[in-house]
């Protein structure tokens, strides 16, 4: 049998640059959302908005990924260190170090991005679907590059398998794994590109929300269908036939059906 030579992926996860070590997980994120940004920008600068919309779409997006990480993935550990929820230290022997904030989940940014960009909306008197349009063209954008940080970190991994495309991941075991974060982040540049052709093309055609709930359905279906192969990433989903990535992609997936029905049945 021919041996199959497997990517033994031993990037390291900090880059040293003389004396300043720089965490490549935090440069893909930053990228990420600098990327989004830069085309969230541009088409908000269309709009009669007066407000930040950048600060309401931060605090959206962290607070509503931190609580759902600490609800759904560790729910256990954070009802006993409830600071540790939203201040990004740890206690020990009564002590206080500095951690950085260890967990984020997606879903619960898209929400509290969603419920950010609501308050945001009323205050502007502008189209929240409007505008939500635009937020969701890029979140795939920056979702590919947080997706490329976790590759870098050796995070969310794949599991054990026999392609030839295996990825070895010597932080994590020497088995050969589904490149899982490389997926999802293809994937998502994939959407990304998919939805600005369509959003560049269709935007004057087609209703409000038409491109949230395309960029919803697009996101959440992979995710439930790529968990499959993906490593569970709490232990509390070790007895589970879906893990709670899978549960919580469900309720965006019906709430993007239901409301792709009820835009295209609008006449206005």
């Amino acid at each position: 049998m021919p041996t199959i030579n497997y990517i033994f992926w031993n990037v390291q996860p900090d880059l040293q640059i003389g004396s300043f070590s720089l965490h490549l997980y935090s440069l893909f994120f930053a990228v990420g959302l600098l990327a989004g940004g830069l085309f969230v920008n541009h088409y908000m600068q269309k709009l009669p908005v007066r407000q930040n919309y950048f600060f309401y779409a931060f605090f959206g997006i962290f607070i509503g990924a931190r609580l759902f990480h600490c609800l759904f993935y560790d729910t256990h550990y954070y009802i006993a260190h409830p600071l540790e929820i939203l201040l990004p230290i740890a206690f020990e022997n009564g002590k206080a170090f500095f951690t950085g904030f260890n967990g984020l989940a997606s879903h619960g940014g898209t929400l509290g991005l969603m419920a950010a960009l609501a308050i945001f909306a009323k205050r502007n008197k502008v189209n929240y679907l409007q505008i939500c349009d635009i937020f969701a063209v890029a979140t795939p954008l920056a979702g590919g590059f947080i997706r490329l940080g976790n590759l870098m970190n050796s995070e969310i991994v794949g599991k054990p398998t026999s392609v030839d495309w295996a990825f070895i991941f010597p932080n994590v075991d020497l088995l050969p794994r589904h490149p899982a974060q490389l997926y999802e982040a293809l994937w998502y540049f994939f959407l990304f590109f998919l939805a600005f052709f369509l959003f560049i093309r269709l935007k004057s055609r087609v209703k409000s929300g038409f491109f949230l709930f395309f960029c919803i359905l697009g996101v959440a279906i992979f995710r439930f269908l790529i968990e499959f192969i993906k490593e569970n990433q709490s232990p509390i989903e070790e007895n589970m036939f879906y893990n709670i990535g899978q549960m919580l992609s469900v309720p965006f997936i019906l709430a993007g059906f239901i409301f792709f029905f009820i835009l295209l049945k609008k006449k206005v």
